[in-house]
């Protein structure tokens, strides 16, 4: 019989865990310290570890290396309570199956362990993982706990260590350089430069120079030879943000010293070789651009050694309070200013709207609401006017109204009896998308359509309201059983 361990001090995580996971295929194991949970590795052999980042007063970090020394066949997901980006990042470098923060989305486990136990199983009848040991550097700062992030943070502690180039795609405002510098403060070049270069900020006639230097004399105003980025960057990283508007000449030469390593000045005839790792970035379809001949099909290839996507803010309303409180207080000290909170109703105003120009967006907003606000609470009335003509009105989203009747609640519990004779796994998620479906029907009824009172009527704000409206929409499973 296959075998899970669970180490976590919280007893109801791992009673609660046991419940959901155990079966007659499965046993679940638990232990509450490092030492319980050392001594059930060594005497069962479990496939996954599922390992809380914060275990007492040995930390899960420093666990996991005596695990793997142990087994290094063993799969660790970690789990915590206090989830930070950096933490991902390094939970990914260190050599982890995945990550996992606490309050635990149960469906999100069951298809993790599932995919670990696959995994395990092959493992055990060929090789074993080998253990990496990487130092523990920090980087600069990524907010956000919702899951579109957190996929980010765990994509680039597994590209960090690999020395490939990366592509970093994503809407203006996304926080590409940021990204990139995590990427590089992971790295094993992360004692070496960093450098970056917006292309599109530079002249056409001086991209050149910059990137690879001149020669004395190789141009009007050259009065003396100049070292360009990729030689300053010998051994590190260098960031070329809005690489889609690299002119053509200037995409060649990149060509080269990417299949080669090679290059030459401006104006010079001596050829120079360098090691440097490239994180490019832009904001344009770069596939688009190729068809159009505006892109090189070869370069990008080169670039895209891995492929980065950040969301736009749009579709990360979940991390907009957090991403709202960080500039608060960062630009709090730097203002002078002592705004020490922001109203729930402003909260509010801020996932409600569209966000353009995405998080350097919100950091502007921020930044003109402290300036204007009086009193030590940041009310919407201090935030931009833009925000409250261009936010998500009621009309926005529009939930499927149902009949809301005796027959309706029959059908209800019906589904519920159906389902669980089937044999289904996740009969509580699918029965309160229906029952959900049902209570917002009638409040958006008694509230004439309005979702503003529909969301007061329920005790619900606003944000909470529409994306119960948006899962409730996208949820095709079966929605006929209940109209």
């Amino acid at each position: 019989m296959e075998s899970l361990l669970v180490i976590d001090d919280e007893a109801g995580i791992c009673k609660t865990i046991r419940s959901i996971l155990e079966s007659e295929s499965l046993r679940v194991f638990a232990a509450s310290n490092a030492v319980d949970g050392l001594r059930v590795l060594r005497d069962e052999s479990p496939y996954v570890v599922l390992l809380d980042i914060r275990l007492g007063k040995q930390s899960g970090m420093e666990l996991f290396h005596q695990i793997h020394e142990i087994d290094p066949k063993a799969l660790i997901i970690f789990i915590t309570g206090h989830g930070t980006a950096d933490t991902a990042i390094e939970a990914m470098k260190v050599g982890a199956f995945d990550y996992l923060v606490k309050p635990l989305d149960f469906d999100q486990l069951h298809q993790i362990v599932d995919q670990a136990l696959k995994i395990g199983r092959l493992m055990h009848a060929a090789a074993a993982i080998e253990d990496t040991n990487l130092a523990d550097e920090a980087s600069d700062r990524l907010i956000g706990n919702g899951p579109s992030m957190q996929s980010i943070c765990k994509q680039i502690g597994r590209i960090a260590p690999q020395d490939v180039n990366v592509l970093i795609l994503g809407e203006s405002g996304t926080g590409k350089e940021l990204v990139a510098r995590a990427v590089y403060q992971h790295s094993r070049r992360n004692l070496s430069p960093f450098l970056a270069i917006n292309c599109a900020a530079i002249p056409e006639t001086l991209l050149e120079s910059e990137l690879f230097g001149h020669e004395k004399g190789a141009f009007t105003g050259a009065e003396r030879r100049r070292v360009g980025k990729f030689e300053q960057c010998h051994r590190g990283t260098l960031f070329l943000d809005e690489v889609g508007d690299m002119p053509h000449a200037t995409q060649a030469k990149i060509l080269r010293l990417l299949q080669d390593g090679q290059f030459q000045r401006v104006g010079g005839n001596e050829t120079l070789t360098v090691d440097v790792r490239v994180i490019a970035a832009t904001n344009q379809n770069l596939e688009v651009m190729i068809d159009q001949g505006k892109f090189r099909r070869d370069l990008y290839y080169r670039l895209r050694g891995v492929t980065l996507h950040l969301p736009p803010l749009r579709d990360r309303i979940a991390d907009i309070p957090e991403l709202a409180h960080y500039f608060l207080f960062r630009l709090n000290r730097q203002l002078g200013t002592s705004v020490q909170s922001i109203s729930q109703e402003s909260l509010e105003l801020l996932q409600s709207y569209r966000w353009p120009g995405n998080i350097r967006e919100l950091q502007t907003v921020i930044r003109e609401s402290l300036i204007a606000s009086t009193g030590p609470t940041l009310l919407p009335e201090f935030l931009s006017i833009e925000l409250h003509a261009d936010s998500l009105n009621d009309n926005d989203v529009v939930p499927h109204i149902v009949s809301v009747n005796d027959e309706a609640w029959r059908l209800l519990g019906a589904f519920v009896e159906r389902t669980m004779t089937e044999g289904s796994v996740d009969v509580y998620r699918r029965s309160l998308v229906h029952f959900d479906r049902l209570l917002v029907s009638q409040a958006m009824k008694v509230a004439k359509g309005l979702q503003s009172r529909a969301a007061e009527i329920l005790g619900l704000s606003r944000p909470t309201l529409r994306a119960k409206i948006r899962a409730i929409d996208q949820e095709i499973d079966e929605p006929k059983s209940i109209t």
